[in-house]
This record gives structure tokens, sequence and C-alpha cells, in this order.
């Protein structure tokens, strides 16, 4: 196997994961403003006599977490940490930091989506829809939101097609023909 050499036997993303401050409200979140399906918890999960966390997942050998497992819509597992862990920094990070994420939610119309998420006291909808104008995604408008625990996400209402389709046969994940 070369460096330009694709990951061997790999066939799909099985799982995104996030850290949020509290498990129980971040389920909650996912569960009742984004329709996602709570499938399993695991933990509180710990070597607190050993250094395996540190071995095996990077953190400090004392860290302890606890997981929930939640699928949102048909192509997406999502796994939601909660973490305790003597040198863990609480500050979110915003979308320009190394390590940063934000999740992407397609809408059929972002101003319903907007009149739900603008109510919530819990998020905030950061400035106004925006259309890009050209490139490969004229036509798509986006906004940006941030739950008050520092989850960013992109609500994007896409046209029928995108320029990008024009130069290629791959197209980005769409249930509506992904599924058929």
């Amino acid at each position: 196997m070369t460096d330009s050499d694709p990951l061997p036997t790999a066939e799909f993303v099985h799982h995104t994961a996030l850290t949020v401050p509290d498990l129980d409200e971040a389920v909650a979140f996912f569960v009742k403003v984004l329709g996602c399906e709570e499938l399993y918890r695991k933990g509180p999960f710990g070597d607190p006599d050993g250094d395996s966390m540190k071995r095996r997942l990077g953190v400090h050998p004392d860290a302890v977490a606890e997981l929930a497992m939640v699928r949102c819509g048909p192509a997406m597992n999502l796994e939601l940490f909660e973490w305790d862990a003597p040198d863990q920094d609480e500050t979110a990070p915003t979308l320009a930091d190394n390590g940063a994420t934000h999740i992407g939610i397609q809408v059929g119309s972002i101003d319903r989506a907007l009149s739900v998420l603008s109510n919530r006291e819990d998020v905030e909808v950061l400035d106004e829809p925006q259309t890009n104008d050209d490139g490969p995604t004229a036509g798509l408008t986006y906004v940006f939101c941030r739950t008050d625990w520092g989850l960013m996400l992109e609500l994007l209402e896409a046209p029928d097609s995108l320029p990008y389709e024009q130069t290629t046969d791959g197209r980005l994940f769409d249930p509506a023909t992904s599924l058929s």
C-alpha cells in the first residue's frame, strides 16, 4: 500500500462523533429538534487504575465518558460523548479552529426551519440566509446557527441541481435519489 492508495476494505462512513457538555441535553436536542432517533447509550466507562483511556483514545488517563448513538435521517449515525476529564477544555471551538466541526442539515424550506429555530432560547441564528451566486454550488442557500452549548448547525436549501453536476458524474448524497 502506498500513500496514494485508499484504505483497504473501507465501505462507508459508519458514524461521526461530537463531544457535548451534557449528554441528556444534547440527545433531547437531536431527538426533539432535529427528529433523530436515540438508538442506545453506553457508559460511564473509564480506567481508574490504568492508562487504557490514554492508549486507546488519546485522552487523560483518568477521563471518564458516557455516550449515546442517535440516527439522524436515513444516512447519518451520530455518536454523542460527554466527558469528565481533568484536562478538558470546555471552550467550544469556532469554525476556524483545527478540529472544529458543524452539522449541515438539508431542509425543504430554510424560512420554515428558521421560524422554528429562531424561537428557541437555546439556538442563536447567525446572520440571514445567504445564497451562493456563483461557483459549484450556485443557487444553494445556507445559514449557520449555534446552540448554547456550542454546536454549529448549517441549514441548507438546495435547488434541484447544482452547477458542479455539469462537470462530474459524482453526486452529493440525497436520500430521494441515493436510496431508490
